[in-house]
């Protein structure tokens, strides 16, 4: 290979990096003013005989109406994994004292594989069972390209509103994927899977 071709091809990937860079990156964090800024648990109705929606490729079973005012403590864009097809991303989202910074800073938060996990250094802030059921990750299904847009432009930190239904997926390879239904569950199957239907931002921090 000439130096010429070597070159180009070098400027290639050096090129693609950044343009893959630039399409995973998640926006930055807010700030946000110190005790809970977000202090009530989802509410959640239980759906018995709602109609299976036609989603492209998949039957979505709705279970549960569900809304949520919850702080947004970590946000991860999916794009390559089996979910990614209907479910473009997850928020990771707390309440109560999982809203508050002076919990938040003693904790590591982070997304990968669909989930979403906490470490701590010395000491749990607050009791284990209480992070359990005051955080949970949702794997989130834009109604439409609006609610879509929306969804992108919800930042860390962040109190939104979000609006919907938990739902289990079947697609048409037989493919599944359901929703928790408790937030007193943790682990494999812990997680929320929500068709968001209305999305808001009702602290926008700073």
């Amino acid at each position: 290979m000439d130096m010429n071709r070597q070159l180009w091809l070098v400027m290639a990937i050096c090129v693609g990096a950044g343009l893959w860079h630039w399409t995973t990156r998640e926006p930055s964090a807010v700030s946000q003013s110190a005790g809970v800024i977000a202090p009530n648990a989802p509410i959640q109705t239980e759906l018995l005989k709602a109609a299976p929606i036609e989603f492209g490729r998949f039957k979505l079973t709705p279970l549960a109406e569900f809304r949520t005012d919850a702080r947004v403590l970590s946000r991860k864009r999916y794009r390559s994994d089996a979910e990614s097809e209907l479910s473009p991303m997850d928020f990771a989202l707390g309440w109560g004292r999982m809203s508050d910074n002076s919990v938040l800073e003693q904790l590591d938060i982070s997304q990968s594989v669909r989930f979403f996990t906490y470490r701590w250094d010395d000491g749990p802030p607050i009791p284990p069972q209480e992070i359990v059921v005051s955080a949970t990750n949702v794997h989130l299904i834009p109604e439409d390209a609006g609610v879509l847009y929306a969804l992108e432009k919800v930042r860390a930190g962040q109190v939104v509103h979000l609006e919907g239904m938990l739902v289990a997926a079947e697609r048409d390879d037989g493919w599944r994927w359901r929703s928790s239904l408790t937030r007193e569950d943790d682990g494999a199957g812990a997680c929320e899977l929500l068709l968001v239907r209305k999305v808001s931002i009702v602290n926008a921090g700073g």
